[in-house]
């Protein structure tokens, strides 16, 4: 799949494990156990997107969490995982971002926040953690009168030693 920038991402080359090999060494997800707390019932098509999206080490789109599912269990059709994704999206259970590349990629929520940079040239996106911009951006609301609740930072970039910046 080509980025925007003419650069070519593949988000399953980075991939340490296959699809089968993540979803077997999960017994329970944080996902399935999120889900069977909300009440939601959990077909073995909602498990097995649930495993493989708990197993990812990226941010896929509905397109390759199909592909990785249907490794799995080759009946799962896109549209199953397309609706099971809303749902979890709905119930609060993974969080939808859209890293400019006109598609939504998936993660599971987590307890801790963190952030995210982008790599324009090959769509990677790194998770990162800084105690002093959390700070500043409290910082930030408080000096404009208000108390900070939440927020998502995205920072887009391109190595420092790209040529073509």
């Amino acid at each position: 799949m080509d980025d925007a920038s003419g650069g070519s991402y593949d988000p399953a080359a980075r991939q340490d494990r296959t699809a089968e090999q993540r979803v077997s060494e999960q017994v329970v997800t944080n996902i399935e156990a999120m889900c069977v707390s909300k009440g939601m019932r959990m077909t073995e098509q909602r498990r097995v997107i649930a495993r493989v999206l708990a197993g990812s080490d990226d941010h896929p789109d509905v397109e390759e969490l199909y592909r990785r599912c249907a490794l799995v269990d080759p009946h799962i059709s896109i549209s199953t995982v397309y609706r099971t994704v809303k749902l979890f999206e709905d119930a609060g259970i993974i969080e939808r971002h859209d890293f400019r590349e006109g598609r939504a990629r998936y993660e599971q929520i987590r307890e801790s926040h963190h952030d995210h940079l982008v790599n324009l040239r090959t769509g990677e996106v790194i998770e990162f953690q800084s105690e002093e911009i959390e700070q500043l951006q409290r910082e930030v609301a408080r000096r404009l009168g208000y108390r900070l609740i939440d927020h998502r930072l995205e920072l887009y970039a391109v190595p420092l030693d790209d040529k073509a910046s």
